[in-house]
């Protein structure tokens, strides 16, 4: 059963398409949510100051030692960080999960809903894990430890592109029963990120960048959500999406019938569904990679691979930026799209205040 019902909502030109009408208990949970997240900042900030010490009189060697000493600080000021970050995760995950509606097993969820969280888990039997990856949340680069880890690729920097099926095992090519054994034996693990930062990487990269998603998605949204497109029939080849008309699209299409790229994180894994043993963050992605790498048992070579030189960060001035520019209509419809992802994964709503935006 699926959490949340659909109404129509009327718009010049004809009517939209689904929206989710959201529950009183998650729009309760989700400010809930942004009170643990005050609480839980705060908390680190003053552990993390009152832990700090006068810096030494300037010198070559206790220079260094004051150096080490901080970095040693910074580390454990992110571990703690990363602790309360998980258990809050966990509670807020528990909490919500346990609601009647809410799916609680792989078997319970529909047809199409399972189909899709099987084709996105990846298995590695050696080392005993199962990963559900989410694209735009670093996914190629655990593709290339998944990769070395089973004799495929002979080190994670090994250039060319990535291939996204060779070479892996998933779980939807599995029987119910090796299904369930893995479910109950295997280490269990995915990443989310930041749902605003996820979908922008999305729009810049696959609309600005791929000329087969620009002619797949970006020339069908131009024809249905472009007015005073010109009338001497020239050619639309989608390389010119505007952020906008990306919302528009996605406001109209169904959350489990998504593009993985843009697909919610809560469709493409269900959380409910499956119980993670750890839930990593983006935005503290070597620190995470890293324990997992430790709890899967990998080699003390196998690590996780850096960001490449050419990877262009979405800052929160970028969001800033690109929501701003949407209509203040548009963008409080946008969110409640991706509401499960805000609540469950513990990331804060972005502000949508029209004054912040003309900050």
């Amino acid at each position: 059963m699926t959490l949340y019902g659909n109404h129509l909502l009327k718009r010049s030109g004809g009517v939209r398409g689904r929206v989710m009408f959201i529950p009183c208990f998650m729009i309760g949970a989700s400010l809930l949510f942004m009170v643990q997240v005050i609480n839980f900042q705060q908390g680190v900030t003053f552990w993390y100051n009152t832990g700090m010490e006068t810096p030494p009189p300037r010198g070559g060697g206790e220079r260094a030692d004051f150096i080490q000493q901080t970095e040693r600080r910074d580390r454990a000021a992110l571990d703690v960080e990363s602790k309360i970050l998980q258990e809050t995760r966990n509670r807020t995950i528990g909490t919500m999960c346990s609601q009647k509606n809410m799916p609680h097993d792989l078997w319970s969820l529909a047809p199409p809903q399972r189909k899709t969280l099987l084709q996105h888990v990846l298995v590695n039997d050696k080392y005993g894990f199962l990963y559900c990856y989410v694209p735009k949340v670093a996914c190629s680069n655990w593709k290339r430890v998944l990769k070395v880890l089973n004799g495929a690729l002979e080190n994670v920097e090994v250039k060319g592109k990535m291939d996204h099926q060779h070479d892996l095992v998933f779980l939807a090519s599995m029987k119910p029963e090796e299904i369930r054994y893995r479910l109950k034996h295997y280490f269990k693990f995915m990443f989310v990120r930041d749902p605003m930062a996820r979908l922008l990487s999305a729009y810049r990269n696959k609309l600005g960048e791929m000329e087969s998603y620009q002619k797949k998605y970006g020339v069908e949204i131009i024809k249905r959500y472009r007015k005073g497109r010109p009338l001497d029939n020239s050619p639309i080849t989608g390389d010119d999406v505007t952020f906008a008309e990306f919302v528009h699209y996605l406001l109209d299409e169904d959350a489990e019938h998504m593009n993985e790229h843009w697909m919610p994180m809560y469709n493409l894994c269900q959380p409910c569904a499956l119980t993670y043993d750890f839930i990593g963050s983006y935005e503290h992605l070597e620190m995470d990679a890293e324990f997992v790498l430790q709890q899967i048992g990998a080699p003390a070579h196998v690590r996780f691979p850096k960001r490449q030189y050419w990877y262009k960060p979405v800052t929160p001035e970028t969001i800033q930026y690109y929501l701003c520019s949407l209509p203040q209509k548009l963008l409080r419809e946008l969110l409640p799209k991706y509401i499960l992802d805000f609540s469950l994964f513990t990331y804060a709503l972005p502000n949508i205040n029209a004054q912040y935006c003309r900050q």
